[in-house]
């Protein structure tokens, strides 16, 4: 019996021994196991980021209240990776809906075209007034309208001159003495070549030997008469016009350039340009003159064509329309984006740039620099870069998104103050600490 007593107490404490043993391994593992997940959950909390549903530019490393609507800030999701906080997301759904487009820019030469309006003149330098040489009374008129073309040397009006009747006598009294007194009859026949009269005239006058009392006035240049300055019966005094005569042809186009114009035209520059009164027919000049003085009433300067018009085809005042294409004064290629693409606050330009991601497409948007205004673009000076990827329509519906859900947008480029519907400065603790969902995709 002792024996079998011996034996029950070391099988007691072996069991006992035993169970020490087990214990410890379950227990004290699962002790560690528990330490090493607190631990790890303690770590993953630190480098937890949090952030407001409504702000989501605000972010800090631990919980705590939304320093602008005072919400209590959410951590953000994981899988979310790295999100751009300033970007505002759109669906590809969303961007149909809203006709969203996008180019990717790059370098390019920029070309300027510039139109023209203007109408054909007369050349000053072929436009002549025709005047009297004679004091006296207009007795015909040979040439009664405008419009009408005259000859050079072709007789156009005769006149009846008191004047001219004593100087034709007083040549005839010296030519009675012109042996006698030979400077006397010169002194008479240039008194006459004073008032125009060609040696052929003064023999002529000589020959009848009788005074005209009506004088030919002869046209001095070749033309067609453009303003008639007399009626017949005036009187009219020495050197007073009668007509304007103007030689078409070669006449000029002057077109009107505008102040802002001004830096991209020069002289030299061609320019192509078509009559509105010739549908179907084109004309290619050259800038021969570029007016240095703007007209204070207009705002414009004159450009000036100057064009063979042998074929009289071209008239004054008829309408033109020209083009002009012309290169920066710069060297090397610029960046040029699409007029669609930007938009304007006050001195401010911005547009939105797209950048795909993990999480989606997402948009932000950039304060750019603009150059020189193209036909349909601008140039960049700064804010982009050739490969950039920007929104060249539904801008506006990208800033309406952006202004939703608080991002920087046109009109608040800090960001902030999402649209929500309600007053978050009059909310109660209750409802500021309810955990809204937050959406990053428009």
């Amino acid at each position: 019996m002792k024996t079998l007593k011996n034996k029950t107490i070391v099988i007691a404490a072996v069991v006992f021994a035993m169970g020490v043993w087990i214990g410890w391994v379950l227990f004290g593992d699962s002790s560690k196991l528990e330490n090493d997940k607190h631990n790890h959950i303690s770590k993953a909390a630190d480098e937890t980021i949090w952030t407001c549903s409504m702000h989501p530019q605000i972010r800090k490393n631990k919980p705590d209240k939304c320093p602008i609507c005072g919400m209590d800030l959410i951590p953000l999701e994981s899988e979310e990776g790295e999100i751009d906080l300033m970007a505002v997301g759109m669906s590809p759904t969303a961007m149909r809906l809203a006709n969203v487009q996008t180019i990717v820019i790059g370098l390019s030469q920029p070309i300027k075209t510039i139109r023209l309006n203007g109408k054909v003149q007369i050349d000053e330098r072929h436009l002549y007034t025709q005047a009297s040489h004679i004091q006296g009374r207009i007795e015909k008129l040979m040439v009664d309208f405008t419009g009408e073309y005259v000859k050079k040397g072709q007789t156009i009006a005769y006149i009846y001159s008191p004047e001219l009747v004593t100087a034709q006598e007083e040549l005839f009294e010296a030519q009675k003495i012109k042996e006698a007194q030979p400077a006397l009859f010169q002194s008479a026949k240039k008194k006459l070549k004073n008032w125009k009269l060609t040696d052929k005239q003064i023999n002529q006058i000589l020959q009848s030997d009788k005074a005209a009392e009506q004088f030919p006035i002869q046209a001095n240049v070749s033309g067609y008469v453009t303003k008639k300055r007399v009626n017949l019966g005036d009187y009219i005094k020495l050197g007073q016009p009668i007509y304007e005569i103007a030689d078409l042809s070669k006449i000029w186009v002057l077109f009107d350039v505008y102040e802002s114009d001004m830096s991209w035209i020069n002289k030299g520059d061609n320019i192509h340009y078509t009559i509105q009164s010739l549908p179907g027919e084109s004309f290619k000049g050259t800038i021969t003159y570029l007016d240095p003085v703007i007209d204070p009433k207009t705002r414009v300067a004159k450009a000036r064509v100057e064009v063979s018009n042998t074929e009289l085809k071209l008239k004054p005042e008829m309408f033109a329309g020209g083009i002009i294409e012309t290169k920066i004064k710069s060297t090397g290629k610029k960046l040029i984006i699409p007029k669609t693409a930007v938009m304007w606050t006050g001195k401010r330009s911005v547009v939105y740039i797209k950048n795909t991601t993990a999480q989606g497409i997402m948009f932000t948007m950039r304060e750019i620099t603009l150059g020189p205004e193209l036909d349909e673009g601008f140039i960049v000076e700064s804010g982009l870069q050739e490969g950039d990827e920007i929104a060249v329509n539904g801008t506006f519906s990208i800033d309406a998104a952006a202004q939703l859900a608080g991002k920087p947008s046109m009109m608040n480029p800090e960001g902030g103050g999402a649209m929500t519907g309600h007053m978050h400065g009059n909310m109660s603790d209750t409802s500021m600490k309810s955990k809204p969902t937050r959406s990053n995709t428009w």
